[in-house]
């Protein structure tokens, strides 16, 4: 799936994009606790940002897994 020089990055990627939509999540509430409308951009971030964080660690999982059953070098195991 993904090269190993790019599991960092995707990684750092899915973390900052899982927290900026707490943030947003967190933001929305407190707005809506003092009885403002939010934004439509910080409700998308809040909406949209976790499931697709989720989604790229999902998929660093399942590459990861791919990769602890690849044979590390010819004929290993």
């Amino acid at each position: 799936m993904t090269l190993t020089r790019y599991r960092r990055p995707f990684m750092i990627l899915a973390a900052a994009i899982a927290v900026l939509s707490l943030v947003a999540v967190g933001a929305v509430m407190a707005l809506a606790f003092s009885h403002v409308v939010a934004p439509v951009w910080i409700t998308s971030v809040a909406l949209y940002g976790l499931p697709v964080a989720f989604m790229l660690m999902l998929a660093l999982v399942v590459d990861a897994a791919v990769a602890r059953r690849r044979p590390r070098g010819p004929g290993e195991r």
